[in-house]
């Protein structure tokens, strides 16, 4: 017992005293790295070749985070020294002069004229020791994602000393995704190689790579190769690469195919219900969308600095707008207009030129800027030829989420059921103490806050102006008739189906001809089945 108390105090003071040795090692190399990068910095300065490269040299080995900056400026003719104090620092030229940026903090530094700097110059050598050093540090940096990018940029150009350092860091490289685009940047490098073997067993190992650089790289080896086995390994390679490259292109055009189908869903599933429990034609639907894209614009502008809180608080925002608005208009127009669907459908007509004209009056004529957030802008590269882009891609979530949403509603609440029974049968409904003018109300203001939803998504994608409903209402149409009127699932299907098709045929027809196409497609449809993919069930549908 006593050795055991003895023994546990000296294993916790030899772990402390480990411990404070490492972290003291850590500081003097960050110590001895700091002071190697300040030295190559001063020899830099004396602007002489032999004493600059020593200081690139110094710069690389400290291994600096500045470094590569510092490094990449000087490759590229844009490191300076200011003459008034011998301070370096990078220069782009503008209207102004030169705009300064300090390489140490990366921080604007103002305005210099041409008199006030001097470039730091560099020859044949440096230019080729920078080349060097720049690749080391990005090729040894902690993230994969800089590691992956030099060697992407690397593939494009190979130089012999390029190729020497991605030989000796392939075999330590951890991360398989930058070992593979270093094994492709040597293997590419071999397709100049002698030895018929070694040009085969290039090819193989570049099997599959989509880069456009090894694809260029394979082309022009089959230009001047006189082996008939290397020739015949080339065309394999190269063909499976197309065919790789064709199903990535394919899986893109479905992509935007489902994001479209995804827009025309948001589009249409509103009019769906109204549509199809109602019986309204109702030409306003697009303009119930155009309030739910501005009440997007307005709560951006009153929360300037939070867009994505902004866009988040707009979709309930958008639902109430366009909802309350529905139900102004079946309580004021459409509920005098019943069993007459040619004046419904002139009085909707008119009230969608009414609310444009609102809207031009009262915020602008011209189109206003909704911005995207950070989090929905840029794209998932998946590789370098599929690339999905993160605003659709949240649309086709949020396409899934509102009909989910949707779905329950119709399915699992008292009001759904009641919709349900309208729908299948309005005398019946009634006679069993369903009010239905509270329904029809209530389905419409659904409805009409679906599309203002709908104009939120929108609002991510397209222009917002004052027109911006009219680009969508037929379209809305095609889906609720292709789909079957009142049928959600029906919608859902439509709408996606017809994105897809709509982007298949757009590269080699064009997207008016690709439309025309899909319209004249819907009309033989219906001639064949005129209640659409998934019929509406009940009598009154029946009758």
């Amino acid at each position: 017992m006593p050795t055991r108390l003895l023994r546990s105090p000296l294993s916790a003071l030899r772990l402390w005293l480990l411990i404070a040795l490492t972290l003291c090692a850590f500081a003097q190399a960050a110590l001895a790295g700091s002071a190697e990068f300040e030295q190559g910095i001063e020899l830099i300065k004396t602007n002489k070749y032999d004493q600059v490269e020593e200081g690139v040299t110094l710069v690389a080995s400290s291994r600096d985070p500045r470094a590569v900056g510092l490094l990449a400026a000087l490759q590229d003719s844009d490191l300076y020294l200011r003459k008034a104090d011998g301070r370096l620092f990078i220069a782009t030229r503008s209207d102004a002069g030169y705009d300064l940026i300090d390489p140490l903090t990366q921080a604007a530094a103002g305005v210099a004229g041409q008199r006030d700097l001097k470039r730091i110059r560099i020859n044949n050598r440096l230019r080729s020791q920078l080349r060097t050093a720049v690749a080391t540090l990005n090729l040894t940096h902690p993230d994969a994602v800089v590691r992956l990018t030099a060697v992407n940029e690397m593939l494009d150009r190979l130089d012999a000393d390029s190729l020497a350092l991605l030989r000796d860091l392939a075999g330590e490289e951890k991360n398989a995704q930058v070992r593979e685009g270093m094994t492709a940047a040597i293997a590419l490098a071999d397709l100049e190689a002698e030895e018929p073997a070694r040009r085969i067993e290039a090819l193989d190992q570049l099997e599959g790579n989509l880069h456009p650089a090894v694809q260029g790289g394979i082309q022009r080896l089959l230009s001047q190769e006189q082996d008939a086995e290397v020739r015949a390994a080339a065309e394999h390679v190269l063909e499976a690469i197309q065919f790789k490259r064709d199903l990535y292109g394919f899986a893109e055009t479905l992509f935007f195919g489902l994001s479209l189908g995804s827009v025309l869903v948001l589009a249409a599933i509103g009019l769906a219900i109204t549509f199809g429990v109602m019986g309204v034609i109702n030409m306003a639907h697009g303009e119930l969308i155009m309030l739910g894209a501005y009440t997007a614009y307005i709560v951006q502008q009153l929360m300037p600095g939070h867009i994505g809180l902004a866009l988040f608080l707009a979709i309930p925002a958008a639902f109430l707008v366009s909802g309350a608005v529905g139900i102004l208009i079946e309580r004021g127009v459409i509920r005098f207009l019943y069993g007459r669907p040619l004046e419904t459908l002139l009085a909707t007509f008119g009230i969608s030129l009414i609310l444009q004209q609102l809207v031009r009056t009262l915020i602008s004529p011209q189109n206003v800027p909704v911005a995207n957030p950070d989090w929905m802008s840029g794209s998932w590269q998946i590789n370098s030829v599929l690339s999905l882009t993160m605003n659709r891609m949240y649309i086709i979530a949020f396409c899934l989420i509102v009909f989910t949403a949707l779905y329950l509603v119709m399915r699992k609440t008292s009001l759904g059921l009641q919709v349900r029974a309208v729908s299948q049968n309005r005398a019946m409904a009634r006679a069993m103490g369903v009010r239905s003018a509270r329904v029809d109300a209530l389905t419409f203001g659904l409805g009409s806050g679906i599309a203002g939803v709908a104009g939120v998504a929108l609002s991510q994608l397209t222009n917002v102006g004052p027109n911006l409903g009219q680009a969508y209402i037929i379209d809305s149409f095609m889906v609720v008739v292709f789909g079957g009127v009142g049928n959600l699932w029906g919608t859902l299907v439509a709408g996606m189906s017809l994105g897809v098709v709509n982007k298949i045929l757009e590269p080699w027809a064009g997207a008016v001809l690709a439309k025309i196409l899909v319209l004249i497609f819907i009309i033989l449809f219906i001639q064949k089945r005129p209640r659409g993919l998934f019929p509406q069930k009940g009598r009154a549908a029946e009758g």
